[in-house]
């Protein structure tokens, strides 16, 4: 996923402040399974919601105002009820990797009580995590 860096995401000396990265991440997440065929609306309508339960965060290199960036999502890991991806955050103009991620995620009702990862969303990521 490509992404601009807007004045409003900088700190005073122009580099992204460090939370923007959860946000950047967050659209990263919903739209790599959008463009898998799964839709965060529709798969909480029906009863399957997926909230961060777990992060690690490495800073390497600051982003910019203006820098169009890239996060590449990977899955890592996929159990029954959780699953782990790595997020990597680059600069798209050179390659150079800014941030990286460590990030785990339940499937949970909306009531938030644990629940299986819907089957095809399981098979989704556990293909990819196969094919690493």
């Amino acid at each position: 996923m490509l992404l601009r860096v807007y004045y409003e995401d900088t700190d005073a000396a122009g580099v992204v402040y460090h939370s923007n990265y959860l946000n950047y991440c967050e659209r990263a997440r919903t739209e790599y399974l959008r463009e898998r065929g799964w839709s965060v609306a529709e798969l909480a309508s029906d009863g399957a919601v997926f909230p961060v339960v777990r992060m690690e965060i490495d800073f390497k290199a600051p982003a910019r105002h203006d820098d169009l960036l890239q996060v590449i999502t990977t899955p890592l890991r996929v159990g029954g009820s959780s699953f782990e991806l790595r997020q990597r955050v680059h600069r798209a103009s050179d390659g150079k990797l800014l941030v990286e991620l460590l990030v785990m995620l339940a499937c949970v009702t909306p009531q938030l009580k644990a629940r299986r990862i819907p089957a095809g969303v399981r098979e989704t990521l556990s293909a990819e995590v196969s094919a690493a």
